[in-house]
């Protein structure tokens, strides 16, 4: 349950937002707007991490998932293979995942995280639940629950009927359609 300062502020953000302005209903704004929130504090919570929050999910899938080759990683999570090498190389070298070679194919090196890259993976994660919850802090236990079973749902029906193969490009395509919708010259943006 909502305390009363949570639901004032709810409410009043809900009648400024409906009460005339056409921002209350567009979809692609409350987004956006939540969007841009996650991003900024997803970034901050991955700060210590070579590559960010790039870097957070290399980490992650070295630490939890079974080894798997540099590839292997790139191909999961859709990041270039260049991209890639070079976010190994900087957690590497931040001693926080380590390249083995592979029991099963000696040419192919494995991508583990180190003790030190566990550690610094729980740190993060930290941050970023601690994170989400202020993002989602307008919003009750259950709403909270709802919202994030309906954007999972979401995303897998996006995903399946327009998949992306590489996040990097994804990213490369949101930059480029914000760009193209800015008004005036290209030199004026940013």
């Amino acid at each position: 349950m909502p305390s009363a300062s949570q639901h004032d502020h709810a409410s009043a953000t809900d009648s400024g937002a409906a009460g005339g302005d056409a921002l209350g209903a567009d979809l692609g704004w409350a987004l956006g707007v939540a969007y841009r929130a996650y991003v900024k504090m997803a970034a901050d919570a991955a700060a210590a991490v070579p590559g960010s929050h790039r870097g957070r999910q290399v980490l992650a899938a070295a630490a939890h998932d079974v080894p798997g080759t540099q590839r292997a990683l790139a191909r999961r999570l859709g990041v270039d293979r260049t991209a890639m090498t070079y976010l190994i190389d900087d957690l590497a070298t931040a001693g926080l995942v380590e390249r083995r070679p592979d029991p099963a194919d000696r040419r192919n090196r494995q991508v583990v995280a180190t003790d030190a890259g566990r550690r610094a993976l729980a740190g993060v994660d930290r941050r970023l639940r601690t994170a989400e919850e202020h993002l989602l802090a307008g919003l009750d236990a259950a709403d909270r629950a709802a919202l994030r079973a309906l954007l999972r749902r979401l995303a897998v029906y996006i995903g399946s009927a327009d998949p992306v193969a590489d996040a990097c490009q994804a990213v490369s395509d949101i930059e480029e359609a914000e760009s193209a919708a800015m008004p005036g010259p290209p030199s004026a943006r940013g």
